[in-house]
C-alpha cells in the first residue's frame, strides 16, 4: 500500500470522499470476514425478533424493543436483520448467514480483529495525514449487502446521523471485504457536496414518544445524473466526509457486497450533539484513533 500523497488528500477536500485501493491485504480482509462467520455461529436472535401475538399491543412492544435494541446498540455488539427474513417466532426463513443486514455498533471496541484493523498504523498514519489531532472513533458497522435482498441505502450525509458542532469533524472510513461493484451495490457520491452543511438531522425522541428518534429538516431531493459510482476493489478503502451526500442501490446480483465501516470524530474544539442517536457511554467513552 503506498502511502496518502498531498494530492490525495487534496482531493478528499475538493471532493468530500477519496479512494484508496488495496488499503488493507486481502488477508485483512479475509480475517474480516471469518471472524463475523464466527460472531453470527454465535448470534442469539434478539427476542423482539420473537414476537408470536399480532395484537396491536403487541406490535408496539415488539416496536419498543426494537427501537431500545438500536437505541442501546452503541457501546455493544447487535444484529440487524433484512425484511421477510424471520417469521414471529423469530426462526430464519432463510440461511441465518444470508439474513443480516448489519453488525454494530461497537465491534470496533470488542472484538480483537476488528479492533485491530481500526487502530492499525496505517489507519492512524493516514488520521495524521489528514492532521486529525484528536481523532475518536465513533461507531462501527459490518454491513453485508446480501445478495438480492441487500436493500438500497437512500441518499444521505451521515452528519445527519451524528451531528457535531461544528460540522465537518465527522468522517466515515469504508472498507470494501470483497470487491463492491454496480452490480452489487457500490457507493454513489456527488462530488463537492460537503459543502453545503446539510438539512436533515435524525434525533433521539423525547421520551414517551412512539419512534425512539426522528427527523428535523428534511432531505432535499438530489439530481440523480449528479451521483457517479464509486467502484472499488476488495481491500479498499473510501475516506467519507460527514457531510457528503451519497447511496447505494439494491443488490440485484448474486454476490453479496461485504463491507467495515467506522467513523471518527476530530474531538479537539468539537462537540458531539446529546440529540444523537448514539452515545458515549460509562462503559464505552469514544475511544482515542491513536494508541
Amino acid at each position: 500500500m503506498a502511502l496518502v500523497t498531498h494530492h490525495q488528500i487534496q482531493k478528499f477536500h475538493q471532493d468530500g470522499f477519496l479512494v484508496l485501493e488495496h488499503f488493507f491485504t486481502p488477508e485483512e480482509c479475509d480475517s474480516m470476514r471469518e471472524q463475523i462467520q464466527g460472531i453470527i455461529a454465535e448470534m442469539e436472535v434478539p427476542p423482539h425478533c420473537r414476537t408470536e401475538f399480532s395484537t396491536k399491543e403487541g406490535e408496539q412492544l415488539q416496536a419498543q424493543g426494537s427501537s431500545d435494541y438500536f437505541l442501546t446498540s452503541g457501546d455493544k455488539i447487535r444484529f440487524f436483520f433484512e425484511k421477510g427474513v424471520l417469521d414471529e417466532r423469530g426462526n430464519f426463513l432463510i440461511p441465518k448467514e444470508r439474513s443480516v443486514s448489519k453488525i454494530g455498533h461497537a465491534l470496533h471496541a470488542h472484538d480483537p480483529v476488528f479492533k485491530q484493523i481500526t487502530h492499525s498504523p496505517k489507519v492512524q498514519e493516514l488520521g495524521r495525514k489528514l492532521g486529525l489531532e484528536r481523532p475518536v472513533v465513533v461507531q462501527s458497522m459490518y454491513i453485508f449487502k446480501q445478495p438480492g435482498i441487500g436493500g438500497e441505502v437512500t441518499p444521505h450525509q451521515d452528519a445527519t446521523f451524528l451531528h457535531t458542532e461544528p460540522l465537518g469533524r465527522v468522517m466515515g472510513f469504508w472498507i470494501a471485504l470483497e470487491d463492491a461493484t454496480q452490480e452489487n451495490g457500490c457507493l454513489w457520491f456527488i462530488p463537492g457536496s460537503h459543502t453545503n452543511g446539510i438539512t436533515r438531522r435524525m434525533v433521539r425522541a423525547a421520551s414517551g414518544a412512539s419512534t425512539c428518534v426522528e427527523f428535523v429538516g428534511s432531505e432535499p431531493t438530489y439530481d440523480d445524473s449528479q451521483f457517479i459510482p464509486v467502484p472499488i476493489s476488495k481491500g479498499g478503502l473510501i475516506l467519507i466526509h460527514g457531510e457528503v451526500v451519497h447511496k447505494s442501490e439494491l443488490n440485484s446480483s448474486e454476490f453479496s457486497r461485504h463491507v467495515f465501516t467506522f467513523h471518527i470524530m476530530e474531538a479537539k474544539d468539537t462537540s458531539w450533539s446529546k440529540e444523537n442517536w448514539l452515545q458515549p457511554t460509562p462503559e464505552l467513552p469514544f475511544p482515542p484513533l491513536y494508541t
